[in-house]
């Protein structure tokens, strides 16, 4: 890794710069809580401090009282890093946190690249692939769901299951290799190599990888795209999803002449909400735009709410539009607004999902989620309680592994040596240990810590 020196001192702000009442400077590294003690006020506080421990004091240059802080003292290898580490808690704003960084990067400590203390971590032991790629996801996570399942992974969960496939693994590659080895010894398990470990591990495997894409969509999350004619209730759903009042609503029809957006947790996943122009024929050039960007959105959506008056029931402009847009090739789900008026029965789009909420009053808006849900996950396999992979570089490492696995699997059918299945459960460790680090080459290590914000 060109950009990372192991056990140097490091330094770096971890907390946003701007007015807070704390911010934090993590440091870590070879005779870091020495350079520390150069420019704080209780030197030999420091130096004596037990590990785990807080040392209450100033940051100072000289005789020059830069701020008063708590710094957290933590020795190797009971730290973050697996290295001394000290952190330091000043005040926030811009002012005094720079003042303090600069004033360790004159005074020994080197600032610290992108990623680089969770890499420590992973090269002194303290974590593995999963788990370090967990810590970017809880960070980037948009909901509660995707922290939660990210906190998953950062607590082992996709490690452990990794390993006990690995053990089956193992286990039938060893009884394999004794078959080889010892045919004709007696004290040998001659024939014991059996299929079964192998075959439970790729059932496993497999289940693993086939979560994929929900984890995906709760990472990534989707576009979603309220459409219809004017004056169906788009603005007043828009609202109601996100509770708060963010569109102009009025009984005037014409009224959402541009789309607006916000984003929102819809079951877990992360949603962008567009709110469009109603469509219709119209002679105004703005409206004409308005519609225009609405058919735009639509096509580049990953899921498409068309809203209908219930009061009124579908029209032939309803269905001539819904026509094209299921020609698009999008989900789409029919959305009968207004409930709370009245309902007209019209047996139209018996062949596309349906639900009937009213947008004033909150009715049928839980239906609507979990409709929404079951289409953005049909297509996929039922959603694991337990987190799955976490980025598309272990998935992809996992597919390799599988290939293995069924390449061996269907050695005796191939007419192949017992060398060739022996080869293909090596293959699979390998990948799967690849995605836990145990296998690392440097560019995806440098490609997965680069991508962390500095500090972390």
């Amino acid at each position: 890794m060109k950009h990372y020196a192991p056990n140097e001192a490091i330094a770096a702000i971890a907390t946003a710069l701007g007015p807070s009442a704390l911010a934090v400077i993590r440091t870590s590294g070879t005779d870091c809580i020495n350079l520390v003690s150069r420019i704080f006020s209780r030197p030999k506080a420091l130096l004596e401090a037990d590990a785990n421990s807080l040392v209450y004091g100033w940051i100072q240059n000289g005789n020059e009282k830069i701020d008063e802080v708590m710094l957290g003292v933590y020795r190797a290898p009971k730290s973050f890093t697996g290295e001394d580490m000290v952190e330091i808690f000043c005040h926030g704003g811009s002012s005094p946190v720079i003042a303090v960084y600069r004033l360790l990067l004159q005074n020994g400590f080197r600032g610290a690249e992108a990623g680089e203390f969770t890499f420590r971590a992973f090269i002194n032991g303290k974590t593995d692939l999963t788990r370090a790629e967990a810590v970017k996801e809880i960070i980037d996570s948009k909901t509660d769901v995707s922290r939660s399942r990210a906190c998953g992974r950062l607590a082992g969960s996709l490690y452990e299951e990794l390993e006990n496939i690995k053990k089956d693994i193992l286990f039938a590659l060893s009884a394999l290799e004794a078959d080889i080895e010892y045919p004709e010894d007696e004290n040998a398990v001659a024939g014991a190599f059996n299929p079964a470990s192998l075959t439970e591990a790729r059932g496993k495997l497999a289940s693993l990888i086939s979560s994929w894409e929900c984890e995906k969509l709760y990472q990534d999350g989707v576009r979603m795209v309220l459409c219809g004619r004017t004056n169906a209730g788009k603005s007043s759903l828009f609202n109601t999803l996100l509770k708060e009042e963010r569109a102009i609503v009025s009984d005037i029809h014409g009224t959402t002449r541009d789309w607006i957006e916000s984003r929102l947790s819809f079951g877990g996943i992360p949603v962008r909400l567009f709110d469009t122009a109603g469509l219709r024929e119209t002679d105004d050039i703005v409206e004409q735009a308005g519609v225009e960007r609405t058919m735009d959105l639509s096509s580049d959506a990953d899921l498409i709410l068309y809203l209908i008056d219930a009061s009124e029931g579908a029209s032939t402009e309803d269905e001539r539009t819904v026509e094209k847009l299921k020609a698009g090739g999008k989900p789409l789900v029919i959305v009968r607004n207004k409930i709370d008026k009245a309902e007209v029965k019209d047996g139209l789009f018996k062949d596309t999902l349906q639900v009937y909420v009213s947008a004033k009053n909150g009715q049928g808006i839980d239906d609507l989620t979990e409709t929404v849900k079951k289409l953005l996950f049909a297509g996929t396999h039922t959603e694991r309680a337990q987190a799955g992979f976490g980025s598309l570089r272990q998935k992809q490492s996992a597919d390799e592994a599988l290939e293995s696995l069924n390449h061996a699997i269907s050695v005796p059918d191939l007419g192949l040596s017992p060398d060739a299945a022996v080869q293909d459960m090596e293959d699979a460790l390998a990948f799967l240990g690849e995605i836990t680090g145990e296998i690392s080459p440097d560019d995806i290590l440098e490609n997965i810590f680069s991508r962390f914000c500095v500090g972390k």
